[in-house]
């Protein structure tokens, strides 16, 4: 497996004084992988159809949405943890201190141990390797001879997002909405 990086320089927002320094950033390529991808990639290693795969996914999310608004974690074997956290306005007043308070719902995300990248992992499976992108751009250019163009991994003619996040395990999506 092969992920891209690109690098970025910026300084320490919390620092006045921080120097500007290079961070790798991932770089996501192509467009995301929907439903019809993954049930596709699953049917060709198990024994169940596309429709059936289809149908546990989605009966899936809405059985899990169903217990996390009952106030419960989803703990999935072998997978991870979903629980909901939320950010609201603060009372000076303990009885001022309502549900009117709460402004966003998350829902969080910790993977379990064999879910988390590994970087020293050594099983070819299980191995992430880290490609420089503008390095793999320039040996491409100098390989083919031409100026470059059409030669943009992702297929979407620029930056696809960053992927490497803050690491805090937060899925951004309004579970309420």
């Amino acid at each position: 497996m092969a992920v891209f990086f690109k690098k970025e320089q910026f300084a320490d927002p919390t620092r006045k004084d921080a120097a500007k320094l290079y961070y790798p950033r991932l770089v996501t390529l192509g467009q995301s992988v929907g439903l019809d991808t993954v049930a596709y990639k699953m049917k060709n290693v198990s024994s169940l159809s596309l429709g059936d795969i289809h149908s546990v996914l989605i009966n899936f999310v809405e059985a899990m949405r169903e217990c996390l608004y009952a106030g419960q974690t989803v703990n999935i074997q072998n997978f991870g943890v979903f629980s909901l956290s939320c950010e609201g306005e603060g009372a000076t007043e303990i009885k001022d201190c309502t549900a009117e308070k709460i402004k966003q719902v998350r829902i969080n995300f910790r993977p379990s141990s064999s879910v988390k990248v590994n970087l020293t992992e050594t099983r070819s499976g299980g191995k992430i390797e880290f490609i420089d992108l503008q390095a793999y751009l320039d040996g491409q250019k100098s390989a083919s001879g031409s100026d470059g163009s059409g030669d943009d991994p992702s297929g979407d003619g620029g930056d696809s997002g960053s992927g490497s996040g803050s690491g805090d395990g937060v899925i951004d999506d309004n579970p309420l909405g």
